[in-house]
């Protein structure tokens, strides 16, 4: 009888620290605390967000209840940056799991990880009224100021 040993690798330990870090940044009833992904097929306000050493611009943000903004994110710094939109609560907790993890991708279509000189998007509609952040969970980065707000009115 041959014994078998079973291993998880930091790749599957990782999957699964990732997993429910996204999992806690969906309400119950399967959506996202800031909204929900944008519908690219409508029209969207395009809001153009600069991340550099250690801040956003703009650092604050605007937006009407059912807005859809497509966030043009582009890093203007010498390291890389993300910008992760959710409550303070819900990047707190996601901020402790990346110190973990400083490496830890991010496949969630409410943030994204750039290098430096690089540009993405998100398309987000806000369909919840209240204050949400944006912010940069990279180990450090938010202590020094890497966070930006979003206020969504009715």
């Amino acid at each position: 009888m041959t014994k078998t040993r079973t291993h998880l690798g930091h790749g599957v330990l990782l999957a699964a620290m990732t997993y429910a870090v996204a999992a806690a940044a969906h309400d119950k009833h399967g959506g996202y605390s800031a909204g929900q992904p944008g519908d690219p097929k409508k029209p969207a306000r395009e809001i153009v967000v600069l991340m550099n050493e250690m801040d956003y611009t703009p650092a604050k943000i605007e937006v009407k209840r059912g807005e859809q903004i497509r966030f043009v994110v582009r890093n203007v710094g010498t390291e890389a940056h993300e910008f992760l939109l959710a409550t303070t609560e819900e990047n707190l907790k996601h901020g402790e799991a990346m110190k973990k993890n400083p490496d830890m991708e991010h496949d969630e279509p409410n943030g994204l990880r750039l290098a430096p000189k690089k540009s993405g998007e998100i398309l987000w509609k806000f369909s919840k009224a209240g204050t949400f952040e944006y912010s940069c969970l990279i180990p450090t980065h938010r202590e020094f100021g890497m966070i930006g707000k979003v206020v969504v009115k009715n």
